[in-house]
């Protein structure tokens, strides 16, 4: 275990979970997918950008200050910032990061689906987590080619293999780094121990290359038509393909208080304790009235 005692009492992590698929779309694609989701451009990751999290944010709390008229007068526009003139408007001072992809949920010969991540996905998790104040976080196993790492009572093998997608791994249990990292996650994502329990049983950890390749791959990808209302049939050239984070995905990404520009009594831990609540039950991205986009917002420190 190592020791990341950079706490810091005005950031905290913030973690999503798709309850279903998960659209936020890059605009017209330019392959076969019409409507793809955003990418980071050098690992080509699947991520959620904060300001489209920041916005769900905003008006998830403007409708519950409408219904319980509890919030502190001003204190949204400090949060999320004000339109208006010169004069009036003013930026907000929380701040959030893109929720970059932590787990892939990726199909399984065995067990399903598996919770997939790789080890530079936890460097980059774990650099987030000690700005937030994670003191003691597991050391990161790195498998070979062709090796999936998983944890004690792993349901995803068959005792020599595991098969996630297209790909033929051999299965070797690690206790010690991916089975401490398994638990770690569990307690930060699942307050219920059956939940825990599920995701430490399918929980692996493979190459950065085979990560991208799932990454890539792992997605769903719907054709989606539109019907002419008159006579009720296909419009002519009205298909397309649309891409969507599988439900299951977990993102992570911080959240911090910036300067207060609005609302001169109010303060940073006044606005992260208001707003940056343990569980949110949102809807982000596109395609809400098909049912996608609801996801699970849970805030934790460290």
């Amino acid at each position: 275990m190592t020791n990341t005692s950079t706490k810091n009492v005005t950031t905290k992590m913030y973690w999503l979970q798709a309850i279903t698929p998960l659209h936020v779309g890059a605009g017209k694609g330019v392959g076969f997918i019409d409507m793809p989701i955003m990418r980071e451009k050098v690992t080509t990751w699947p991520f959620v950008p904060g300001s489209a999290v920041k916005g769900v944010l905003r008006d998830y709390f403007t409708q519950y200050a409408k219904q319980e008229k509890s919030l502190i007068d001003g204190l949204i526009d400090a949060a999320f910032g004000q339109a208006g003139t010169d004069i009036e408007s003013n930026a907000g001072s929380l701040v959030l990061t893109d929720a970059h992809i932590v787990c892939m949920p990726v199909r399984s010969l065995y067990g399903t689906f598996a919770y997939v991540t790789s080890p530079l996905v936890l460097e980059r998790l774990k650099r987030d987590l000690s700005v937030t104040g994670a003191e003691t976080l597991p050391e990161i196993p790195t498998p070979s080619d062709h090796v999936a790492f998983h944890a004690p009572g792993s349901v995803i093998n068959s005792g020599t293999k595991v098969f996630l997608e297209d790909l033929d791994l051999d299965a070797k249990p690690d206790g010690e780094k991916t089975g401490e990292w398994a638990k770690k996650l569990s307690g930060i994502l699942f307050p219920d121990p059956e939940w825990q329990k599920i995701f430490q049983e399918r929980f692996a950890i493979v190459p950065d290359n085979c990560f991208t390749f799932l990454a890539e791959h792992g997605t769903d990808v719907a054709a989606r038509v539109r019907i002419n209302d008159e006579r009720k049939i296909v419009e002519k050239g009205a298909l397309w393909y649309e891409e969507s984070l599988p439900s299951e995905a977990i993102l992570a990404g911080i959240a911090w208080c910036d300067r207060i520009y609005g609302g001169k009594e109010i303060t940073q831990d006044t606005i992260l304790t208001t707003f940056c609540q343990n569980d949110l039950d949102l809807q982000i991205g596109g395609k809400a009235n098909v049912g996608k986009g609801r996801v699970r917002c849970r805030f934790t420190r460290g």
